[in-house]
């Protein structure tokens, strides 16, 4: 699968929380990574490539005034012609999958009705939802990262790997999915621990494979039971 991150930021070098996802990024993964506000003026002709060979387009930006920063605006009147869309009926980015990975000042509470916002996430980003709904392809459920400078080291450490389930995880997010991306992954990250921590993570990956293989067991097991009351 091929993964697409746009990123708009106007002062990315000063964005912690942006630095954070870039050095996050799994290495193996094919991912392309793209910083709309370093181009002046975009290459529509490659911009629609890109979208046209990507399996999972994401967007990534911080709320600004419960929209995207103006970079993304700009490329999407730019790259995102009716035409390309769906002008003739041929919709080239049908059953993509548009995802955001958004991140704000607020806390997720303040995001709710009632809140201190006002409105959800859902509702800022309506819009580009309904670009997805427009172009056929599938939205997935929003990544949020709430205050990002109060998230303790715990907290950073889950966010990687939560991050990389969303680029890389084959949707739905269900159980069945999250245990295959760990059986392909959890080596890997294993492996990266320091010297002093390599048996607890050898400790994690083993009963991982026994808790899957436990699992698969009372999978089957169910399964039966269900064939012989259906029967």
């Amino acid at each position: 699968m091929t993964t697409l991150i746009l990123v708009a930021h106007p002062q990315l070098a000063d964005s912690t929380s942006q630095q954070f996802f870039k050095a996050s990024l799994p290495p193996e993964a094919s991912i392309v990574w793209e910083h709309l506000d370093a181009q002046t003026t975009f290459d529509v002709a490659q911009e629609q490539a890109q979208l046209r060979q990507a399996d999972r387009i994401i967007l990534q930006f911080p709320l600004y005034w419960y929209a995207a920063p103006a970079s993304l605006k700009a490329w999407e009147d730019a790259v995102l012609t009716r035409s390309f869309v769906y002008g003739d009926h041929r919709y080239p980015l049908a059953d993509k999958e548009l995802g955001v990975v958004v991140t704000t000042g607020m806390p997720a509470k303040a995001f709710q009705r009632g809140g201190a916002e006002g409105l959800t996430l859902d509702a800022s980003l309506a819009p580009l939802a309904a670009v997805a709904q427009r172009a056929h392809m599938r939205w997935l459920p929003t990544f949020a990262v709430h205050q990002f400078g109060y998230l303790t080291e715990t907290q950073k450490l889950q966010l990687v790997v939560d991050y990389q389930r969303y680029l890389t995880q084959p949707q739905p997010d269900s159980l069945t999915n999250r245990q295959a991306w760990f059986a392909q992954h959890l080596d890997q990250m294993v492996a990266k621990l320091p010297a002093d921590q390599q048996a607890t993570g050898r400790l994690i990956a083993t009963t991982f494979d026994q808790s899957r293989a436990d699992l698969d067991q009372l999978t089957d097991t169910l399964a039966m039971i269900k064939e012989t009351e259906d029967d």
